[in-house]
C-alpha cells in the first residue's frame, strides 16, 4: 500500500512526510536522510550567533549546504527562508539563492520546496531572480507557514502554492492566537479546501499522519521527532531529550520573533510571555545588541550540549516520542503505523 497525496504528487516523494525547518539550526545530515527515506528533506535558514560574529555568510553558508545535499542524495528537497523584520539578510537569500538554484542544473532538478516563514508570504514570490527561476523551467513550489486562519487567507492572497498549518503545540515560534493543530487544519480546510497543505505541530506517530490525512491535509512536517533521531546535527543532550519527555514539559514563552515553545528548563522558566505584535516591538525597542547576541547564543548552546541554561526549541510531541532511532526507520514506522489506522478507519463506512 501506498499513501498518494495531492503533496507527494507535487513533489514526486514516497512519503507523505516532510522535515520541518528548525532554523537558526543546521539540518544538512538531516535533510539528506529524510529524502533518502523518501520523506521531503529541508535545508534550514541556517545561521548560529557565532556564525555572524566569525563573519560567515549566511547565504554561503545555505549555498554549502544545497551542494552538500546534492552531493550525497538525488532525491527531491527543500530550503527554508525566514522573511521575518528581523531577519536582515532575507533580502539577500530571496535574490540569490534562486538565482544559485538556476546556475546549477542538478540543484534545479532537486530543490523542489521553497518555504518562507516567520514574516510575509509576499517577499519571496515578489523576488525577480525567484520569478525567473519559475519561468526557467524549475518545478520549484512555494509555501509559507500559517500559525492562523488569517495568515493562511494572506497566504492564498499572495498565490502561493500551498501552507504549513502549524498549531501551537509545535515547537520553535508559535502565533499570539495559541490555535491547536486540530482546530487550526479543519479551519483552513474549510475555508480553502482545494489549498495543498502540510500539517505542523503536534506529529510524530503514524496515528498523527492519518489523522492529518484524513482531516484534508497532503503530508505532516515534523521537527521534534526528527529531531530525535541519528542523523540530526543536534547535540546528543538535546537529541536525548523527546526521549524521556512528557507532552507537558514545555511552555510557551517570549522568543526572537514572538511566542515560542521551549522544553522546560533554567532558561525558560526565567521567560515570560507577550501577549501580542505591540507588546513584543515595544520589547525589541527596548533590546540592547548585547541583549540580541545573548539571546542568540542561548540558542546555541543548547544545539552544542548546554541544554540547563540553553533554550532548548521542542514540541509537546516529545510526549509521543520513545526512543531515538534512524531517519529511515522513524519515517518506514510512522507511514506503516498511519496505513493501518487508515485501512481501520475506512472500514467504518459501511
Amino acid at each position: 500500500m501506498v499513501l498518494e497525496t495531492n503533496i507527494t504528487k507535487m513533489f514526486g516523494i514516497k512519503h507523505p512526510v516532510v522535515a520541518a525547518p528548525m532554523g537558526p539550526f543546521y539540518t544538512t545530515q538531516l535533510t539528506i536522510a529524510v529524502s533518502e527515506a523518501g520523506g521531503l528533506g529541508v535545508l534550514s535558514h541556517s545561521a548560529l550567533i557565532s556564525d555572524y560574529m566569525s563573519g560567515k555568510n549566511p547565504i554561503q553558508i545555505m549555498k554549502d549546504n544545497m551542494l552538500e545535499v546534492v552531493e550525497h542524495t538525488d532525491k527531491p528537497f527543500g530550503f527554508n527562508i525566514r522573511t521575518s523584520r528581523r531577519e536582515v539578510d532575507a533580502p539577500y537569500l530571496v535574490k540569490k539563492i534562486p538565482e544559485f538554484i538556476m546556475s546549477n542544473p542538478k540543484l534545479k532538478e532537486q530543490c523542489i520546496y521553497a518555504i518562507t516563514s516567520a514574516g510575509s508570504s509576499k517577499t519571496l514570490p515578489q523576488s525577480k531572480s525567484y520569478q525567473k527561476l519559475k519561468e526557467s523551467g524549475s518545478q520549484i513550489k512555494h509555501f509559507h507557514v500559517a500559525p492562523a486562519l488569517w495568515l493562511a487567507d494572506k497566504c492564498v492572497a499572495s498565490n502561493v502554492d500551498g501552507v504549513i498549518v502549524t498549531g501551537t503545540e509545535g515547537g520553535g515560534h508559535q502565533s499570539y492566537e495559541k490555535v491547536s493543530s486540530l482546530v487550526l487544519l479543519q479551519q483552513v480546510m474549510k475555508k480553502h479546501p482545494d489549498l495543498p497543505v502540510i500539517a505542523c505541530g503536534g506529529f510524530a506517530t503514524g496515528e498523527g499522519l492519518a489523522a492529518a490525512l484524513s482531516l484534508g491535509a497532503g503530508a505532516v512536517a515534523m521537527g521534534s521527532r526528527f529531531i530525535a533521531s541519528e542523523e540530526s546535527e543536534f547535540s546528543k543532550e538535546y537529541k536525548m531529550i523527546p526521549t524521556s519527555s512528557k507532552a507537558q514539559d514545555t511552555l510557551l514563552v517570549t522568543g526572537a520573533l514572538g511566542p515560542i515553545r521551549l522544553w522546560k528548563n533554567e532558561y525558560s522558566l526565567h521567560h515570560g510571555l507577550v501577549t501580542d505584535k505591540k507588546a513584543k516591538m515595544a520589547e525589541e525597542a527596548e533590546m540592547s545588541q548585547e541583549d540580541i547576541i545573548a539571546e542568540g547564543k542561548a540558542y546555541e548552546a543548547a544545539y552544542t550540549g548546554d541544554t540547563n541554561s540553553g533554550a532548548v526549541l521542542l514540541g509537546q510531541s516529545i510526549g509521543l516520542i520513545e526512543k531515538m532511532k534512524k531517519v529511515n526507520n522513524i519515517v518506514e514506522e510512522i507511514v506503516q503505523d498511519a496505513e493501518k489506522r487508515l485501512k481501520t478507519a475506512a472500514g467504518y463506512i459501511k
